[in-house]
């Protein structure tokens, strides 16, 4: 997990929002990390961590593989991510941040109009089961140091 808080910094860094990822099989091993990518592919809205890191993942590995695989995450994921991880098949969704804490620093900034859509609710509405693990009450303050004064929550 302190990888992940080190992909969102990476992202920031790199003038994106700060969100990343990473997917591990069984055993733990990387096998791919992702952060956001909004800003520098040109705006794009669908560029979140989660989002880019299925794309990549599903012309990788099968969905017989995926099953077998961990998304960590830095937050609870939005619906779009939370549906990439479903469509893609993944197996389990472990992440550190509560969507409805990440909203006290984003606010009604138009760059995160944050859902109260649980993954959990998403996953639930689907036709397989699918493990979810989090938040890290412990590694959420880690996280939300990062979206210190990042967003304006009143525009």
């Amino acid at each position: 997990m302190y990888r992940v808080l080190e992909i969102c910094k990476e992202a920031k860094d790199a003038g994106n929002y700060p969100f990343g990822c990473l997917l591990a099989d069984e055993e733990g091993n990387i096998l791919l990390e992702q952060g956001n990518e909004e800003v520098t592919l040109g705006g794009d809205c669908t560029a979140h961590a989660e989002a880019l890191l299925m794309r990549k993942a599903s012309q990788i590995y099968t969905k017989e593989e995926m099953k077998n695989f961990t998304l960590y995450n830095c937050a609870d994921s939005c619906a779009m991510c939370t549906g990439a991880m479903y469509w893609g098949n993944l197996g389990r969704h472990v992440y550190i941040a509560r969507e409805s804490e990440l909203k006290k620093y984003t606010g009604d900034d138009l760059r995160n109009p944050t859902l109260n859509l649980p993954s959990r609710v998403v996953f639930a509405s689907g036709q397989k089961d699918f493990e979810t693990l989090g938040p890290f009450i412990e590694l959420e303050a880690k996280f939300f140091e990062l979206h210190k004064d990042h967003w304006n929550p009143t525009k």
